[in-house]
């Protein structure tokens, strides 16, 4: 695929402002919070650019999330405004209610017309469920806006047909976050510099572990909460895999076993920090004060003031891909999806689409992703080598695009497969080994999935 660099703020940032919204409406109105510059180089493009074509009768589209695109800077919003007169009523939601709540919507036939779709849980769950409906009618993924990211969009099949909008590949899903200012102290190997020798792996990322972690002196090794899913799709391999339009079910391959194993050893070694001393609670303060090497968590985490992201994790801090497996036959890292979904009952699909396709023109613009790199730079105080891994990393994740789907079939398996007590956090933390876990669960996931398979909720 072809590199993309991403203008759009990370919507991440978005959620953050808006999570504590329980319901509310509006409509959203002209951008006002982008420099004149930017607004006229948006009218421009909504005007020349060929690939947008066609007009809208209908001009509203209706958005349920609980974030909003009249909240950032967001420039497919403007573009959409620009070139086809649109509008976007958002219905702004809490995150741990979402679903209960578009369901509402479709059974209230209140046309809802597109939904986010970059959690991890909203499919296939949402295609079984009827939540949601194709998108083939609509995109054509093999035109000149969509062919670069054909392949992404060709991994969401579901009986024969696309049910994502995915408009970009993120690298940023999880990345490992450390401090230069500590490596340099101790001595220890930069992960940069080993990453862009190709000696960035589960070998040399143990190796900085061992020479640094000491509990007992208050130095911890790996914080977060997202190092195992992280961490495992790095052999290429996911929990729970699509295949053919069908869900399968990896438990039993050998990289899973060799990733598990690896995690086990971590734990072991101490090379994981002790949560229960902490209440359970993540420390990515640690990083900023020295006493903590690594904290795999997404990249939102930096975008944000520089005075907030320094201060957690401090003025030297810096980030690489989670180390690559040594015996997978590529470099894979966690994707996340950059899209929508087109709601059952929706009033204006055809409407989606055409914000869709705003926001894959503003993408190919290269112009933009200029001004993109200097707002990073500028209002989120990133370094001009931050801009560049950002870009790498996206890089990658379009190179060897790897999703697992096990939080995205039923709560049941989800709630199975992320368990520290059956499931793929247990070798980190200890106990019971993996292939026991396997044992214990495979026949019921494998059951699970053929439910799913066959469409039954």
């Amino acid at each position: 695929m072809k590199k993309v660099k991403r203008f759009i703020i990370a919507a991440a940032a978005v959620m953050i402002a808006a999570s504590s919204a329980s319901c509310s409406k509006g409509e959203t109105e002209k951008v006002d919070n982008l420099d004149s510059a930017t607004r006229e180089e948006l009218a421009s493009i909504s005007a020349k650019d060929e690939r947008l074509t066609g007009e809208l009768e209908n001009k509203t589209i209706k958005w349920m999330a609980n974030w909003g695109f009249s909240t950032d800077r967001h420039a497919d919003l403007v573009v959409f405004q620009e070139r086809y007169g649109g509008n976007i009523e958002e219905t702004i939601i809490d995150w741990d209610v979402r679903y209960e709540k578009l369901a509402t919507a479709i059974n209230g036939d209140e046309g809802i017309d597109f939904f986010p779709a970059g959690d991890s849980d909203v499919f296939p769950k949402g295609a079984i469920k009827s939540m949601f409906q194709p998108v083939d009618d609509y995109i054509d993924f093999d035109s000149e806006l969509w062919k670069d990211v054909k392949q992404a969009n060709d991994m969401f099949l579901w009986n024969g047909k696309h049910y994502v909008i995915c408009t970009d590949l993120s690298g940023g899903n999880t990345v490992v976050f450390y401090n230069r200012k500590t490596i340099d102290e101790y001595g220890l190997d930069d992960p940069k510099e080993l990453f862009e020798s190709g000696n960035w792996n589960w070998d040399t990322f143990k190796k900085i572990l061992d020479d640094f972690v000491d509990p007992e002196n208050g130095l911890y090794g790996i914080d977060g909460f997202w190092t195992e899913a992280a961490l495992s799709l790095t052999t290429g391999v996911p929990y729970i895999g699509l295949e053919n339009g069908k869900l399968v079910n990896n438990l039993k391959d050998p990289a899973i076993e060799r990733v598990q194993n690896f995690m086990a050893e971590l734990y072991k070694d101490g090379c994981v920090i002790d949560k229960e001393q902490f209440d359970w609670k993540e420390m990515p303060s640690f990083i900023g004060e020295g006493k903590e090497l690594f904290y795999p968590c997404g990249l939102w985490k930096i975008y944000d003031k520089p005075e907030v992201w320094q201060k957690t994790l401090g003025k030297d801090a810096f980030f690489v891909p989670m180390p690559k497996d040594p015996k997978a036959d590529k470099y894979y890292i966690p994707a996340t999806v950059e899209g929508y979904m087109i709601v059952s009952g929706a009033r204006n699909p055809e409407g989606v689409a055409k914000f869709a396709d705003c926001k894959r023109a503003i993408l190919l613009n290269e112009g933009l992703q200029n001004i993109g790199d200097e707002l990073l730079l500028k209002t989120y105080g990133w370094t001009p080598d931050m801009v560049e891994m950002r870009d790498k990393l996206t890089e990658m994740a379009q190179e060897n695009p790897i999703f697992d789907f096990y939080m995205g079939v039923s709560s049941d398996v989800g709630d199975t497969l992320d368990s520290a007590e059956t499931g793929i956090r247990g070798s980190l933390q200890g106990g019971t080994s993996w292939a026991e876990k396997v044992g214990a669960c495979y026949s019921v996931i494998d059951a699970l999935l053929e439910d799913a398979n066959n469409g039954i909720n």
